[in-house]
């Protein structure tokens, strides 16, 4: 993409937006990996191999409903609760020490916040670890709310979550941008009335084509959409 493209994309993308509103995994940090690893080594507890596919089929649950998820299709006999507990333990580590930020995010995040754009994340992930990550990456100042799926009724690909995103942040659906990089996560946004920019992921490369159908935009870096010599373009 040249220089004038760019211009051209940053000027259609920002037109009457005021907020931003980025899922948590694999849209603002590189973690999609981090889950496979865990299902492997959770259901291996209990003697189960991690089903062909199953990923796929628990794209866009909440924390809570993928434990409830658990509980029907496999015999697991800790509670909710326990599971639940069990997977932020799992991944406390992994992501303090392997996670790291997409590329090109501390800078858009610093643009964002240049331009007045009020910023939010709304997330599948726990809170406990959404919390977590943004305090290894001191994130925290830049977020006026983080919503969990736990915090909704329906997970992502019903609206909800970004619903209650744009209320929590007094903006109209309409004037929100948001970023995922799921199938799920783009139908979210698009059943909640915004624009939404697809992702780059090496997690969700076999959805890449759907994933360009689907969104307003798509990016690869989110350096992409910074302006040249630090104005507004």
């Amino acid at each position: 993409m040249n220089k004038e493209q760019g211009c051209h994309r940053r000027h259609e993308m920002f037109r009457e937006i005021d907020a931003v509103l980025f899922d948590l995994d694999g849209s603002l940090v590189d973690s999609m990996w981090v889950w496979k690893e865990i299902d492997v080594e959770y259901l291996g507890r209990f003697g189960i191999l991690l089903p062909e596919g199953f990923q796929t089929e628990i794209q866009g649950m909440s924390f809570s409903e993928t434990a409830v998820y658990f509980k029907e299709h496999f015999p697991i006999p800790d509670s909710l609760e326990r599971i639940m507990e069990d997977w932020n333990r799992m991944a406390w580590d992994k992501y303090s020490n392997e996670v790291p930020l997409k590329p090109g995010i501390p800078e858009f995040l610093n643009f964002c916040r240049a331009e007045g754009i009020k910023l939010g994340i709304a997330t599948s992930n726990s809170r406990k670890l959404v919390e977590n990550i943004a305090g290894v990456h001191k994130l925290r100042d830049y977020f006026t709310c983080i919503v969990t799926g736990c915090d909704v009724k329906r997970g992502k690909p019903a609206p909800d979550i970004y619903l209650e995103a744009a209320r929590q942040l007094g903006t109209a659906p309409e004037r929100c941008l948001v970023f995922e990089d799921i199938v799920q996560g783009i139908q979210a946004g698009r059943n909640a009335g915004m624009r939404v920019c697809a992702v780059e992921d090496a997690y969700s490369a076999g959805e890449r084509e759907a994933k360009r159908t689907l969104a307003d935009y798509y990016i690869e870096d989110y350096r992409e959409l910074l302006p040249v010599g630090g104005e507004m373009s």
